[in-house]
């Protein structure tokens, strides 16, 4: 019958409205909620076979679900594991009690934003249980290649905040000016001696003693070198033995014309890098390459160390972490030396839409969504991640007070129709009488 179905129109229009009203509230009531996105609800017609003459309303139904691709601003914050991504994509969360149970693999969960600090174990979580994860570096800071979709390579970033690192000498610089006065005839034929201090496997400084000893002629200058390398740590002995020959031409006169290895040590023209076996391992010194400008010269009567430069460094406590913008945490000791510890991907989905959203702003992938696939921040179509930042809510109070609006209408007026439907029926029931 028309007025029954006018009944029952009247009937799913307040069961809607009441829906639209629960999501109001919701994005109201979250309004400040860091990474919150806005709930909404969409409405659908119901349409019945009409048939000639006569008019059936269907009614209306509902559909809810998250706008998990609308973004809210980023604010600055004074934690650099205040995490943010700008753009598309999110972060690999896991609760901590999953972390805790240790059992099977861990359950993949995705949010935009999020407060992290080191617990008691070291494990970067927020206040709500979620632990971050990441894909963890070799010993020399390298990631490794990780399966990009699938879970399996992921752990909980662990930070430890009592632990010691050293970084061993692997590569120095060596700038220097021999006097030329010393290879000519007539000269004294005096070595000239430094000093270099590198650090080993554990961290404690070493010195290699560097002999340099002019090759004296009987006429003209000889512009011939032979160089010792001893290493204190291996109780002086020889590493590095070389003869080394520079030019005198016009054009580039005081670079090395030539590099010999001798009885220890090793040179490589194309870099200009001689190397040594010390007592923490091979250890690459960049003298220069031939006739180019660089390392070592030799030029007028000064005995000059001009640039001498090394990596590696003494032993020191984590001083603090850093998120770059491509996802690698890295860690800062107080000794200067810096460490790659993790890598954070980017979760990326075809209909981020589609994610089924689970408590404390995170979410999971469903059929809806699709699969995830693991970017490298700032690749592909996602975004970078930004530390020092938290993302608002999605929510706008303004527009959800107008919606509110529109809803009380909407759902007065289903209610009117209700109480006239009553009414006619009463008249018919009359009209029987």
């Amino acid at each position: 019958m028309t007025i029954s179905s006018s009944l029952n129109a009247g009937v799913t229009g307040l069961n809607v409205n009441a829906s639209k009203l629960a999501t109001i509230s919701d994005n109201i009531a979250n309004s400040a909620t860091f990474g919150y996105k806005r709930s909404v609800a969409d409405f659908h017609s119901l349409v019945l076979d009409q048939t000639r003459g006569a008019y059936s309303a269907g009614g209306v139904r509902v559909t809810t679900g998250r706008a998990v691709e609308q973004r809210g601003t980023l604010i600055t914050t004074n934690n650099p594991t205040d995490l943010s991504v700008t753009g598309r994509g999110m972060l690999p969360v896991t609760s901590v009690t999953a972390v805790n149970s240790t059992s099977g693999e861990l359950p993949l969960r995705l949010t935009s934003t999020g407060s992290f600090r080191a617990d008691a174990n070291g494990i970067l979580r927020t206040s709500s249980g979620q632990a971050l994860l990441g894909w963890p570096a070799n010993q020399d800071g390298t990631i490794p290649g990780y399966p990009r979709d699938a879970v399996g390579g992921l752990v909980p970033v662990r930070v430890d905040a009592n632990q010691f690192e050293g970084d061993a000498t692997t590569r120095m610089s060596l700038g220097l000016n021999l006097p030329a006065t010393d290879t000519a005839a007539g000269a004294s034929g005096a070595p000239r001696n430094l000093t270099l201090e590198y650090f080993g496997n554990l961290g404690q400084p070493e010195n290699l003693d560097i002999t340099f000893t002019p090759t004296v002629p009987a006429t003209g200058a000889s512009n011939e070198w032979t160089v010792r390398i001893a290493d204190q740590a291996q109780a002086g002995a020889l590493v590095g033995e070389f003869t080394v020959v520079f030019d005198d031409s016009r054009d580039a006169g005081g670079t090395i014309a030539s590099v010999t290895p001798l009885s220890a040590g090793t040179y490589d023209p194309a870099t200009g890098m001689i190397g040594i076996a010390a007592q923490s391992g091979p250890i690459s010194i960049e003298v220069g390459r031939e006739r180019v400008p660089g390392g070592l010269s030799q030029l007028s009567d000064t005995f000059a160390p001009l640039a001498i430069t090394k990596n590696g460094s003494p032993v020191g406590t984590l001083a603090s972490i850093e998120v770059d913008a491509l996802g690698m945490l890295t860690a800062i000791y107080d000794s200067g030396f810096t460490k790659t510890l993790y890598q954070i991907p980017i979760v990326d989905v075809p209909n981020a839409n589609g994610l089924k959203p689970l408590a404390n702003q995170t979410y999971q992938v469903s059929a809806e969504s699709g699969p995830f696939y693991l970017w490298n921040a700032g690749e592909g179509p996602v975004g970078d991640i930004i530390g020092f930042s938290r993302e608002e809510s999605a929510t706008d109070v303004a527009s959800e007070l107008t919606q509110l609006i529109q809803t009380q209408r909407a759902y007065n007026s289903n209610a009117k129709v209700i109480q006239t439907v009553d009414e006619m029926l009463q008249e018919t029931t009359n009209i029987k009488r």
